[in-house]
């Protein structure tokens, strides 16, 4: 490319985080919009352990828009990728209209080149389409300088990807507009307002799974009656109460909608024809373990959810982190190859009392658990101030090609 041209480039970095349902979304009422047929509400995981890197570049000389995703060309006229990138153009174009007429606009006909990574197992139930769209999505606004609500257009890329725009706890309202422009995410509380909460990802398979999310979704709404009760019997309340739980940092309340919550999404997945099944053996081992260990305090200090993959995602306070971690150590032995067993925030040492051991009573499943992620709730998308952490080089291309 001519020197001149590359003049030209403009881009930017930014990152996005995973989050992760306690109260789930699950089934559309419109495929095309992303519109719920419930709300839901989520907690952002810290962006120090899972999160999506972003680099969006435009520049007169590209010839189309490209995208580059963990360092494989991918196809950008997939639908989803396209709602994003019109309704961004569509909003800058808007946005020159109004605030200034006069202003340059060549920029807003240049074509984009995209290139994003995952810190984290693509396609494994650990919602990587959440963090990837929100950071999609952010970066293009600060591209081209759209504001606003952003989360509208997020959704529109992958649902949950509307909760990744903001940090803490979040609300995904369904909205009742069929245009959707209600069906938006809000921030319940910021990552601050729990200091105390903590987050274990306890990685069971890193393997894409069977059933995509969207289609698993599509059949659920055709054939689960159980579904249609939940989301307009069960849900409405159980967001109020959850809403309550996490102002109220009632731990005990927190908890039990959780698992709650998480058992009946699985349910409506076996309720579904055929069913589906994301969980499997070790999933179950980890939903005993909790229970047991709950049930030898008398208290609920621990919690599961699970989305749609066999990655159980544990929520429990900061001063039972240490003890939980032995348990699951104790009971899925890990591998001896020098590995990592927990990766993340670092986990403090406990020792595992026989009569804890013999509480639970599980026979160990060695490899069971492939790692632990140590996390904590964190911030919405950021953007990285580092020129060197481009992940597009000054052709435009990635740095770091497969």
């Amino acid at each position: 490319m001519p020197e001149n041209s590359m003049e030209k480039l403009n881009i930017v970095t930014c990152t996005a985080p995973v989050n992760i349902a306690v109260i789930k979304y699950w089934g559309k009422r419109n495929e095309e919009l992303i519109l719920p047929i419930n709300s839901s509400l989520s907690v952002t995981l810290h962006q120090d352990q899972l999160k999506t890197t972003t680099s969006v570049a435009t520049s007169r000389s590209f010839q189309e828009d490209r995208i580059w995703l963990n360092g494989k060309e991918e196809d950008i006229s997939h639908p989803r990728l396209q709602s994003c990138l019109r309704e961004i153009r569509r909003l800058a174009r808007k946005r020159r209209n109004n605030v200034d007429p006069g202003l340059d606009s060549t920029g807003l006909s240049h074509k984009v080149h995209i290139c994003s990574v995952n810190n984290f197992p693509t396609a494994a139930g650990l919602a990587s389409s959440a963090a990837g769209f929100a950071c999609l999505v952010y970066t293009l606004a600060r591209v081209f300088g759209v504001e606003g609500e952003l989360s509208v257009i997020a959704r529109q890329g992958s649902g949950s990807a509307c909760r990744s725009m903001y940090g803490g706890f979040v609300q995904w309202i369904m909205g009742q507009q069929s245009d959707g422009k209600d069906s938006l995410a809000q921030q319940v509380e910021p990552e601050t307002h729990w200091p105390e909460l903590r987050i274990l990802v306890l990685v069971a398979s890193a393997e894409r799974k069977h059933v995509g999310s969207t289609s698993g979704m599509q059949t659920s709404v055709q054939t689960s009656c159980l579904l249609k009760h939940r989301a307009e019997s069960v849900v409405p309340g159980r967001m109020e109460k959850m809403n309550d739980a996490v102002r109220r940092r009632d731990f005990t309340a927190f908890a039990e909608l959780t698992m709650k919550d998480s058992n009946q999404f699985h349910a409506t997945c076996l309720d579904t024809y055929p069913p589906i099944f994301y969980l499997n053996s070790v999933s179950h081992q980890v939903i005993h373990l909790v229970h047991r260990y709950n049930q030898h305090y008398g208290e609920t200090r621990v919690a599961y959810t699970f989305d749609a993959g066999p990655n159980a995602v544990i929520f429990t306070l900061q001063q039972h982190v240490p003890e939980f971690f032995q348990a699951v150590q104790h009971f899925f032995p890990p591998e001896n190859n020098g590995g990592q067993f927990v990766k993340g925030l670092p986990v403090k040492h406990a020792t595992l009392s026989e009569e804890l051991k013999q509480a639970i009573g599980l026979e160990p499943m060695p490899k069971g658990i492939r790692y632990v992620i140590s996390t904590k709730a964190g911030p919405g998308p950021c953007v990285v101030e580092d020129d060197t952490q481009h992940l597009l080089g000054s052709d435009g291309l990635p740095k770091n090609k497969v």
